[in-house]
C-alpha cells in the first residue's frame, strides 16, 4: 500500500544516483558507537548458519565475525566498494529509484539488513513489499538509520521530518506492506565533557520486523 504522495518522494538532486555513487567513499558514514550497537544487535538477533541480505551496502555490512553464515549476499551501487566487502559470497548492483523488483526467490533470505539507507528510497512501499516476498517465514527485516544523510540525494518525506516522524513512517510502510508492527530500538549516547567523543554522537535508531 502506499504511502508516500509524489512531492514527498521528490528529492533535491534528481540526477541518476548512480552518478553520484560512481566514485568509491571508503569512509564510515557512522560514528563508532553507532556502529558497535549495530554489531552487538546483529550478535544477538542472527542466527547461525543463515542466509543474510545487506541491501544498499557498501564496504563494509558490520556484522559480527565470530558468526558462521550460510551466505552472506550483498547489493549496492557502486562495484569497488561492494567488490572490498570480503564479508560477501554474492553480491549484485541495482538502483532502487528505477527498479524495485528484487531479483531473488521467495523465501531464499532469513534476514535482510539496510543500515543508513532507507533515507534514500523514492519507493520503499515497493521495496518492502519485495522484500516480504524473498524473506523466509520466520525472517527478520532489520532497518538502521541515524541522523545524518546525503540530503541533496534523500526525498522529502526525510529531510522535512524530524526523527521521531521519521522513524513512525518506516513504521507505517512496513505495517501496511506485509510486516507485523516492528519492534523499535532507540539509543542516545550520554553527553561527554571528552570534545572528542561529543563531536560524534550519533544517534541510534532501528526497526527489526517480521513478515505476516
Amino acid at each position: 500500500m502506499e504511502v508516500l504522495n509524489n512531492y514527498q518522494r521528490k528529492k533535491l538532486d534528481e540526477t541518476n544516483d548512480e552518478e553520484f555513487y560512481s566514485d568509491p567513499k571508503f569512509v564510515y558514514h557512522l560514528d563508532a558507537n553507532f556502529r558497535q550497537y549495530l554489531s552487538d544487535l546483529y550478535e544477538s538477533e542472527i542466527s547461525n548458519n543463515s542466509i543474510v541480505l545487506d541491501l544498499m551496502s557498501s564496504w563494509d555490512s558490520y556484522l559480527p565475525k565470530g558468526k558462521n553464515y550460510k551466505k552472506v549476499i550483498g547489493h549496492g551501487l557502486n562495484k569497488q566498494e561492494l567488490k572490498k566487502n570480503k564479508i560477501f559470497d554474492s553480491y549484485w548492483i541495482q538502483n532502487f529509484n528505477l527498479n524495485q523488483e528484487i531479483p531473488l526467490d521467495q523465501e531464499s533470505v532469513d534476514y535482510c539488513l539496510m543500515v543508513a539507507a532507507w533515507q534514500y528510497l523514492q519507493y520503499p512501499e515497493k521495496i518492502t513489499k519485495e522484500i516480504s516476498r524473498i524473506l523466509s517465514c520466520q525472517g527478520k527485516f532489520i532497518i538502521a538509520f541515524s541522523n545524518r544523510a546525503f540530503w541533496h540525494k534523500a526525498p522529502n518525506i526525510w529531510t522535512e521530518s524530524s526523527e521521531e516522524e521519521r522513524v513512525q513512517y518506516v513504521r507505517k510502510v512496513l505495517i501496511l506492506n506485509g510486516f507485523h508492527e516492528p519492534k523499535i530500538i532507540k539509543k542516545f549516547n550520554e553527553p561527554s565533557l571528552n570534545l572528542f567523543n561529543f563531536l560524534n554522537k550519533d544517534p541510534f535508531y532501528c526497526l527489526i520486523a517480521t513478515k505476516k
